[in-house]
This record gives structure tokens, C-alpha cells and sequence, in this order.
């Protein structure tokens, strides 16, 4: 009676188990977009969602589609023309920037791209800035590099994996503004997304790499990471110094969500926002997680919209105050 009772159980355990499953797959794949090359920020964010996605079961397959040009206004304008179906663009702080900037994109019609003309889903993590230097480098700190670029400005190039006025360009000239120095007057190298950025660095082009820490996590064994831009240092690099506790009050985390095409509905925006949300309760999704340093903000639909308007107002403050607006 005993064992007939356990095969009970366990029959029911696999059934009750195939009716969430099944429930999970409503949406059964997607395809995300990347807004940049190999190695980035948001290349990263969404290998590594669709990874746990898949591997906690919620997805059957993800598909990935790297798109660089524009500083992410290419596939942000291919996410606009075309519409396609099963498809989420990974964006973060630059779309922002980018209405702020009034950045001409690549819309027929329109001259300035920004959240207004996608489909937010949801926020999902944060990443704090990072400035990383090559093993090899005789910068021990963030305190030299401003010395070294006191003495001789040109003696220090800032590597970055997207253009002037992005994310990556601004978090650095936000760390020199509080070391005192011109912002503008930084050198700033920028290449086509994180992983085209860290072989710049590495090949000696530049000397510092203003990035995301995700970014550079994988790659510690090449180089050093002098300063990042958390309220104190984070668990999953105990090691890693801040600006802050080097005198450099530099406080910033860098969001990246994903976003649909017009005319999405709204029945497939919650599937997915939900989606999201659940999966940051798994094992997969915590794997991902640590490794890159990450912080989960997940922020759903009409939150995630709130969060980007106040965001604009911020950015636009802070990049008046960097001169770059």
C-alpha cells in the first residue's frame, strides 16, 4: 500500500509539473535583438536572459541577432519598420540619452528615436560602471590615473564600447568631473560595443575602459578593475574598490530591459514582462546573475514607463552638468 501510494504521488507531482510547464510555454521562443557587437553590454543581457529563460524552462529556444550601427538606432529602427513578430530588442540608458539628444535615427519620418517608439516590457537588471586597466598597467587605482592625466592629458585615452555621449562615455567623465578635471577635455576612444573595447585597451590603443561591470567580469584574468560606481562594494566581487571609497563620490547603475515592436499587444507584452519577472526567482537565472554582477530591478510595464520618465529628467540634468547638452 505503501509503494502504491508513492507512484500516486509521483504521478500526480509529474502531472501537476507538466501543467505549469505547459502554461510556461504560451510563448514557447523568442528572438532577441542586439543593438551592438560582441562582448557589450547589452549583447550579455540577452544571451544571458535567454540562457536562463531556457534553461528554467520557461522558453523552448532563443535565437540572438547582433546588429550594430548607430549607436543601437539601427536595430532600433528595424524593431520600428518592420515589426516582427516574437521579437524583443534589449536597450538601456543610451534610449534615454538618445531623445534627450534628439538624435537623428534612422525612421523614415521622424527625427528623434526614444521608449516612446517601442513597447516597454520590462527592466531587469542593473549594472554598475566600471574603469578597468590591463594587467600590465601601471595604474594601481583610480588616484593615479588622475594624476597621470593631471601631469599630461593626452597620456590618458578612456576606451568605451559605444559613441560620445553614451553610457560608457558619460560614467567616465562623470569619474574625472569629481577628480577635478575637464570632462570634455578626456580623450575618449569609442568602438562598437564592450568586446571590440577591452581589445583596445588590451592592445595598448588606449589605457583605461570606462564599461559596465558585467562587461568585464569575464575578463579579470587580463584585467584589473580600479573603481566602480556602486554605494560600496557589491558581494559578487568583493575585491573590486569603488570610486567612492577612493574620493571620488561617483554613484551610478546603468538599467537594461527589453522592449517590443509597435503594435505589440497587450496580452504578449505581460506574457513576456511576466516571463521576466518569474525567471529571476530560478537557480538558472541566479547562475547568470552572479557571474556578470549584476542587480535585479525588474520593473514591469507601467512601472518600467514611470522609471524612463523620471530617468530622462535625471539624464538630462546630469548631461547638462557634464556640458555635453
Amino acid at each position: 500500500m505503501t509503494n502504491i501510494r508513492k507512484l500516486i504521488s509521483l504521478l500526480f507531482a509529474a502531472v501537476l509539473f507538466s501543467s505549469i510547464s505547459t502554461q510556461s510555454f504560451a510563448i514557447d521562443k523568442l528572438h532577441f535583438i542586439i543593438g551592438g557587437g560582441a562582448g557589450g553590454g547589452w549583447d550579455g543581457t540577452a544571451r544571458g536572459t535567454g540562457e536562463a529563460l531556457t534553461k528554467a524552462g520557461f522558453l523552448k529556444s532563443a535565437s540572438f541577432e547582433n546588429m550594430s550601427g548607430g549607436g543601437g538606432g539601427k536595430a532600433l529602427s528595424f524593431l520600428i519598420n518592420t515589426k516582427p513578430a516574437g521579437t524583443v530588442l534589449v536597450q538601456s540608458t543610451p534610449l534615454v540619452l538618445r531623445s534627450i539628444t534628439r538624435h537623428k535615427g534612422y525612421v523614415k519620418g521622424s527625427g528623434v528615436l526614444s521608449y516612446k517608439d517601442v513597447v516597454p516590457i520590462a527592466g531587469v537588471i542593473g549594472d554598475y560602471g566600471a574603469i578597468a586597466v590591463a594587467k600590465n598597467s601601471p595604474f594601481k587605482n583610480f588616484k593615479d590615473v588622475v594624476a597621470a592625466y593631471k601631469a599630461n592629458p593626452k597620456s590618458v585615452k578612456m576606451a568605451g564600447g559605444s559613441v560620445r555621449g553614451s553610457m560608457d562615455h558619460l560614467i567616465g567623465a562623470l569619474a574625472f568631473q569629481e577628480a577635478g578635471a575637464d570632462p570634455n577635455q578626456v580623450v575618449y576612444v569609442p568602438y562598437d560595443a564592450g568586446g571590440k573595447a577591452l581589445a583596445g585597451l588590451l592592445s595598448g590603443e588606449t589605457q583605461i575602459l570606462s564599461t559596465g561591470l558585467g562587461e568585464v567580469m569575464g575578463a579579470r584574468d587580463q584585467v584589473n578593475i580600479i573603481g566602480i560606481t556602486a554605494p560600496k562594494r557589491v558581494s559578487d566581487a568583493p575585491d573590486v574598490p569603488t570610486l567612492k571609497e577612493q574620493g571620488f563620490d561617483v554613484q551610478f547603475v546603468n538599467w537594461r530591459g527589453f522592449f517590443g515592436p509597435p503594435g505589440m499587444s497587450n496580452s504578449t507584452k505581460k506574457e513576456i514582462a511576466k516571463m521576466l519577472g518569474d525567471v529571476q526567482k530560478t537557480p538558472e537565472w541566479e547562475a547568470v546573475r552572479k557571474r556578470n554582477a549584476w542587480v535585479n530591478i525588474y520593473n514591469p510595464d507601467k512601472k518600467f514607463v514611470k522609471f524612463l520618465k523620471q530617468q530622462t529628467k535625471e539624464m538630462t540634468a546630469l548631461m547638462k552638468k557634464l556640458g555635453v547638452i
